[in-house]
């Protein structure tokens, strides 16, 4: 495998905490490699902002299920019932 993806491996296995054995190996390394340390960072951002998508992306499908199952909301009673008589008595109610 070519060294970069090899890095990119390694980095990976690291902020997955699959290598956890190697933490003080890992610490000197991001001190000595100033490159390893930002991108390290640069992934942690991508890991973070994917996580926040992933989020955003169940609330708006848990939200539509639920409009799927519950409809609209449910007016009062007092506008219901506003509204069945409006339907029985269609000309006697207009806002004029």
């Amino acid at each position: 495998m070519r060294p970069e993806l090899e890095r990119l491996r390694y980095l990976e296995q690291h902020l997955l905490g699959q290598l956890p054995a190697s933490a003080p190996t890992w610490a000197v390394q991001v001190l000595l490699d100033p490159e390893l340390a930002a991108d390290a960072a640069a992934q942690r951002q991508l890991y973070q902002g994917l996580r926040l998508a992933g989020r955003r992306q169940l609330r708006q499908e848990l939200k539509a299920i639920h409009q799927q199952l519950y409809g609209r909301r449910r007016r009062g009673w007092v506008h219901a019932t506003l509204a069945r008589l409006h339907a029985l008595l269609p000309g006697r109610w207009s806002s004029h």
